[in-house]
């Protein structure tokens, strides 16, 4: 086997509804292929997860010159009690080399391993967060510091507190989640059902929105009556209704963290975008990084912790 394909590993990220597949160079992180499907959690039973992962690929693993050649790390809910195999959840403070130590090998299918999640058990704060750990060193490694705050966005955002490389707090608030809901279940989100493009002002009416005192539960009912008395158009309300919702999720950490100035912003382009307004307009000075690229950094780090771990045991 080449030193150039024994220098790789298969970074994978399996989410309840997503999952993509990378083939990365471990010395420099770049990424040599992809593969995304919308074969998530809810679209497998259990005994079906090696063979898709297997078969999705297998031709990575082929290329290296045998099964155990290139290994493969997965990180996020693939690993929790509905998934795959479950792999613990680890009380903070946490490390990256914490990580490494305690993966998981995946049942089925060889050299395969899942990365565990961390969890908040405190009075009066408790959490639990899969994928977006791993997310947060990458974010961390690739910015090159050893403390910050991580805003991470998406169907359940999480907000991860970093300090000396360590992961010492985070929250999750269930803005995109809710925004669905919202949208599709309620009267205010009656004139957003078919279309939902992007509306700036719309956008930035539900961030002036989020600011009111009588709080969420008033600003996403101030949908509605915008749209029949101040001229708040149905292609607007589904951006309104965004912007209240993100507005109060930057909001609330903003009060948590009455000093903090840096975040990183770990998203999509298009989450970025949205939050990015919300986070300056809260006096955040905000620095992007892409999701998949912090998960790649993220997964190759435990990856070399693993493997030196993995080769001092072989060596007692």
């Amino acid at each position: 086997m080449s030193e150039a394909l024994a220098r790789r590993l298969i970074a994978v990220d399996w989410g309840t509804s997503n999952f993509r597949a990378f083939l990365v160079d471990l010395d420099s992180g770049e990424c040599l292929d992809s593969r995304r499907s919308d074969a998530g959690l809810r679209a497998l039973a259990s005994r079906e997860f090696p063979h898709y992962c297997a078969a999705q690929v297998g031709q990575w693993r082929a290329a290296g010159g045998g099964e155990r050649q290139v290994p493969i790390y997965l990180a996020g809910m693939v690993g929790s009690r509905r998934g795959w195999a479950e792999a613990p959840q680890l009380d903070l403070p946490v490390t990256a080399d914490d990580l490494a130590r305690h993966v998981v090998a995946a049942p089925g299918l060889e050299n395969a391993w899942i990365v565990p999640g961390v969890k908040v058990v405190r009075p009066g704060h408790v959490d639990v967060m899969r994928g977006e750990e791993i997310q947060a060193f990458g974010a961390l490694a690739l910015a090159g510091e050893r403390d910050a705050l991580c805003c991470l966005p998406g169907t359940h955002s999480k907000w991860a507190r970093l300090e000396d490389g360590c992961l010492s707090d985070f929250s999750t608030a269930m803005t995109g989640e809710l925004y669905h809901a919202v949208r599709f279940h309620t009267l205010p989100g009656e004139p957003a059902r078919e279309s939902a493009d992007f509306d700036a002002e719309g956008f930035h009416q539900g961030l002036l929105a989020a600011a009111h005192p009588a709080g969420v539960l008033h600003a996403l009912f101030e949908a509605r009556s915008r749209h029949l008395y101040a001229g708040l158009s149905r292609e607007q309300v589904g951006s309104f209704l965004s912007g209240v919702l993100i507005g109060t999720e930057v909001r609330t950490q903003r009060a948590m963290y009455p000093s903090a100035v840096d975040i990183l912003l770990v998203g999509s382009c298009e989450l970025n975008r949205l939050y990015r307004l919300a986070s300056e307009q809260s006096g955040f000075r905000v620095r992007e990084i892409d999701s998949d690229t912090a998960t790649l950094a993220g997964l190759c780090a435990l990856a070399k912790h693993h493997g030196k771990d993995r080769h001092a045991s072989m060596n007692d």
